[in-house]
């Protein structure tokens, strides 16, 4: 049969980093009884944003982080500033990044490569409460 889901799940971040969300992804897919299909994830916000990236080795993720660094340093004189000096380049590093994906689902499981998992990047220096809105359509196991 087919069918859909829509939710909103929350993440809890620990200011700037990248947060592996594919396990919480997956437990949702996993509850909704998903078979083959499509799933959606949409990041409610503006200054954070999502990837598919390596899992393996963490050096990867420090090399992207200091990339973003560069490409949206904190110390150019940017107009918009009235919410802290790392606001204008987390919206800056969101725009260079994404804030939706889209990734087939078989049989319930995200067919992501063997060394790929889904980030958060949370672009903020503090610690934020982010919203991913995930659609699944397809076919319904259950």
């Amino acid at each position: 049969m087919i069918g859909q889901h829509v939710d909103v799940i929350s993440v809890k971040t620990q200011g700037q980093g990248f947060n592996d969300v594919t396990g919480d992804v997956a437990h949702w897919l996993s509850a909704r009884s998903a078979g083959d299909g499509l799933l959606t994830l949409f990041l409610r916000h503006t200054s954070a944003s999502l990837t598919i990236q390596e899992n393996a080795d963490p050096d990867v993720l420090r090399d992207l982080a200091d990339t973003l660094d560069r490409l949206a340093p904190r110390d150019l004189p940017y107009l918009h500033g009235s919410e802290g000096p790392d606001d204008m380049p987390a919206h800056v590093r969101t725009m260079l990044t994404a804030t939706s994906l889209s990734i087939p689902v078989k049989a319930g499981r995200m067919l992501l490569g063997t060394w790929q998992a889904v980030y958060l990047v949370e672009h903020r220096d503090r610690p934020h409460r982010r919203e991913i809105a995930l659609h699944f359509i397809g076919d319904m196991d259950g």
